[in-house]
């Protein structure tokens, strides 16, 4: 059974999730740890819960989702996976800052694995499946655990609302129409996990967002 930690990082209070399973492997998804207390507090849960990070995963690759993967490729020698279309239609982080006029210690690290829809990603005796979500960004993906009834979905759909989609790439038609084929189509005890906020069910979203 996978464990799904959550840890909230940075200014704009980004969800970094670390996903474990007994075996005590795990995976990182969306580092988001911007400071030194931050990374410390991740890598002492990491440290006393004995886990070995296996791969640090990106639902997406705005600025505040990707802030804490030099730290977490430098600590546990990773590079951050994500998809093709982030890197091509995404600009660099220093101008993504530059354009929201903020301001954030980030030391950007390439995307060096693409994944794309429809893959397995294992570790431990655990697996997770990538769907693709575009809309909120053009190649934004989620993690699914059909056997332990999660997904962790990024920017693409948070507790009663969507995510913007005024960003690089972004496409609300697309997002909408996205979310009600892929997911709001799983079954509805399937725990959302948001990038920002509280976490939220299928069935709650069914019901409760106004954007369906």
């Amino acid at each position: 059974m996978i464990t799904v930690k959550t840890f909230e990082f940075n200014p704009v209070v980004v969800n970094t999730y670390l996903l474990y399973d007994e075996t005590k492997e795990a995976v990182l998804i969306d580092c988001g740890c911007a400071t030194t207390p931050e990374e410390r507090m991740l890598s002492e849960f990491v440290r006393t819960n004995d886990l070995k990070v296996k791969r640090l995963l990106c639902t997406h690759l705005h600025f505040d989702h990707i802030v804490g993967n030099a730290f977490a490729s430098t600590t546990y020698g990773l590079q951050p996976e994500a998809h093709r279309n982030e890197i091509e239609f995404i600009p660099p982080v220093k101008e993504q800052m530059k354009l929201m006029k903020l301001r954030l210690p980030i030391k950007e690290v390439p995307v060096t694995k693409f994944l794309t829809g429809n893959e397995q990603i294992r570790f431990g005796d655990s697996e997770l499946t990538t769907i693709l979500v575009p809309g909120h960004s053009p190649g934004s993906l989620a993690y699914y655990s059909r056997k332990d009834g999660f997904i962790v979905i990024g920017d693409a759909l948070f507790r009663e609302s969507i995510g913007r989609t005024d960003l690089w790439g972004g496409n609300y038609e697309l997002l909408v129409t996205v979310i009600r084929e892929k997911i709001l189509s799983l079954p509805d005890e399937t725990i959302v996990y948001s990038g920002h906020g509280p976490s939220t069910t299928v069935y709650h979203e069914k019901i409760h967002n106004p954007f369906f």
